[in-house]
């Protein structure tokens, strides 16, 4: 008789990124990834994307809408390292180049059924004022070369003041 290898369980994700609150700027695109751990690995659908450009809403809300689709399967044989997905929205400054606007993070939901997520956006800051004018006239403010460092806890140590 044969033994039995690990069980494994099946996550399925099914929706989209529906739209964004960024009052001061217009003509965003969003960018997306999956950050999960080792025991994970995913067996349909697409790990990453990249959304079209939209512009304001004319109504009172002045939303982004995006409605972009995701769509993936993992499997896993332990629920360690449940997959966040990590959001990147983008869009011109006043030299018209790309600039990040925002990255977020959060969990894929951990139940079945309908869900809503509304994921808080930052951007990194310059450690001082020269930087931040020198980020300002070349045109090239902080980002991360690899945005999937916004779902990890590494460097997030609280450091004595």
């Amino acid at each position: 008789m044969a033994a039995a290898g690990p069980s494994v369980f099946l996550l399925m994700v099914n929706g989209q990124v529906e739209s964004a609150q960024f009052p001061e700027f217009d003509n965003l695109y969003c960018k997306y990834c999956f950050v999960y751990g080792q025991d994970w690995a995913p067996t349909a659908g697409l790990e990453e994307g990249i959304s079209q450009i939209t512009s304001k809403s004319r109504d009172a809300c002045q939303a982004l809408v995006w409605n972009f689709p995701i769509d993936i399967t993992f499997k896993s044989t332990n629920p360690f390292g449940w997959p966040q997905i990590v959001l990147s929205v983008y869009g011109p400054d006043v030299f018209g180049n790309d600039v990040v606007r925002g990255y977020g993070a959060v969990h894929v939901p951990f139940s079945p059924g309908r869900h809503k997520r509304t994921i808080p956006m930052f951007v990194p800051e310059s450690t001082s004022k020269l930087q931040k004018f020198t980020s300002w006239f070349m045109g090239r403010r902080p980002e991360y070369t690899d945005p999937k460092v916004v779902a990890q806890g590494e460097g997030r140590e609280a450091r004595p003041t």
